[in-house]
């Protein structure tokens, strides 16, 4: 946590056009990952029974980590205090990602890299994949106030943020092409999509899906338990324990619907038209239920 603070102080001094770099067509900041440890990510080895933990930035991430990690303690898979920091593997550095070869399993991993991005051996060792989503305007809104916060530090205006997100140039790209690629992927026995929206309305229902998809056995009276421990307040009042100083910022509100306090009535219908183009009658734009939560 401090050398990502130290990371954070350092990148408020950069000019913006320093704060990302391009690999295979997509931006990155410079602020947490390296071209170097991108490259370092296309050789990494996976294991047929770690969990990877998939999201586009700001759509749930790390709710559903700290849900996996329980439930993944709470079933004997893994140890507490195995919980492997930081958990994106794109934030390591690569000599740090070498010592990930030597960390016991079941090793929980986490990324927002593009899917068509992560590295192949995820897929020849059907390592199981969980995808989190959540509705575009919502992650858009969640997205600009995580980056225009004073301790990250760009200061873009909600209109600049806008424009480049729906351009597909905010920081790990397009979320609709990262969407759009999920679905080509969703029939994949080892791929496992949760909806934000529908894990905060039916928390249990969702975390016993979880919990089948990774094979953990658990009691009903442990699921409850952990739901009771993973609400977005109970999470956001322990996350100066868990997340330092960043603890506000990555847990601001969680709601659903914050969107219409943001978005001008163009802006949601440019949403709304994207949508259209990209996801409409897709399964992962069905499973999205888009004109409940975004109408």
């Amino acid at each position: 946590m401090k050398e990502f603070e130290d990371l954070v102080e350092k990148a408020k001094q950069m000019p913006v056009e320093d704060k990302h770099f391009m690999y295979k067509g997509i931006p990155y900041p410079s602020i947490v990952t390296s071209l170097e440890t991108l490259q370092a990510l296309d050789n990494f080895e996976a294991r047929a029974d770690d969990i990877l933990l998939v999201s586009y930035p700001k759509c749930g991430f790390n709710w559903m980590l700290h849900i996996v990690n329980s439930l993944a303690i709470t079933a004997g898979t893994t140890k507490k205090g195995n919980e492997i920091l930081p958990p994106l593997l794109e934030f390591r550095k690569p000599e740090k990602l070498q010592v990930l070869s030597s960390t016991p399993s079941q090793r929980i991993l986490g990324t927002h890299l593009h899917p068509d991005n992560l590295p192949n051996s995820f897929f020849e060792k059907k390592a199981k994949i969980l995808t989190m989503i959540r509705n575009p305007k919502d992650a858009a809104v969640s997205f600009y106030h995580f980056l225009h916060s004073p301790f990250i530090g760009f200061n873009y205006t909600w209109d600049e943020f806008f424009s480049i997100f729906m351009e597909g140039k905010a920081p790990f790209g397009s979320y609709f092409d990262y969407i759009s690629a999920w679905n080509k992927k969703i029939n994949n026995e080892n791929v496992h999509i949760v909806i934000y929206e529908e894990l905060k309305k039916n928390m249990s229902e969702e975390v016993k899906k979880t919990a089948k998809f990774f094979n953990f056995t658990l009691t009903e009276e442990q699921i409850q338990s952990i739901c009771s421990k993973s609400t977005f307040k109970s999470m956001k009042e322990n996350s100066i324990t868990t997340h330092g100083k960043f603890g506000t910022v990555t847990f601001r509100k969680g709601d659903i619907g914050d969107w219409k306090n943001c978005l001008t009535e163009e802006q949601s219908k440019a949403v709304d038209l994207k949508f259209e183009k990209h996801l409409a009658g897709t399964k992962i734009g069905d499973l999205l239920k888009y004109d409940e939560y975004c109408k």
